[in-house]
């Protein structure tokens, strides 16, 4: 697996356009702001915007018996991939590596947004992410995010709600 190549200027623009555009058609009025460091991280994310790291949405893509599923978890924990394994019916889970990433959802690691794939994903929202008034989620590139909700992310993904944090973290 050879790696892939930064982003140009270009593919930087478009990959926030294509984010843009499918948060307008989904009604969502949170805008989408640049941020001056890299959030490739959760925590660069919090400390970048000031806010909680539970507070980031992290968009993660996991293989479930081979196939694509969009998990977007709190930034406060990891994700349990037996927990996980129990939301889609028992399902072999693995971390995609960054090709499966970038074909699934046309993003780079560390700049995947929650809306904007090519095709339409399998999506399970961290309910960890409920305990926030406001969450931000990446928006197509590092340094892109935009604010939403825990109950605005259901709606625009499609997702389901479910505890996926490691046992014993809140995502806080």
């Amino acid at each position: 697996m050879g790696s892939l190549p930064l982003m140009t200027e270009a593919a930087e623009q478009q990959s926030v356009i294509t984010v843009r555009t499918a948060l307008a058609q989904r009604g969502v009025s949170g805008q989408v702001r640049r941020l001056d460091d890299s959030a490739r991280t959760a925590v660069e994310a919090a400390q970048a915007l000031g806010i909680e790291v539970g507070q980031i949405a992290s968009s993660l893509i996991f293989l479930a018996d081979g196939d694509p599923v969009l998990v977007i978890a709190s930034g406060g924990h990891r994700v349990d991939t037996s927990r996980l394994s129990g939301v889609l019916s028992g399902a072999t889970i693995t971390k995609a590596n960054a090709d499966d990433v970038r074909a699934a959802t046309g993003f780079a690691i560390g700049g995947v947004a929650p809306v904007g794939h090519p095709e339409p994903l399998r999506t399970i929202v961290d309910v960890a992410l409920s305990h926030f008034d406001e969450v931000w989620a990446a928006a197509g590139h590092p340094h892109y995010v935009f604010p939403t909700t825990y109950d605005e992310l259901l709606r625009i993904t499609g997702g389901e709600a479910a505890e996926v944090g490691e046992s014993g973290e809140s995502g806080k």
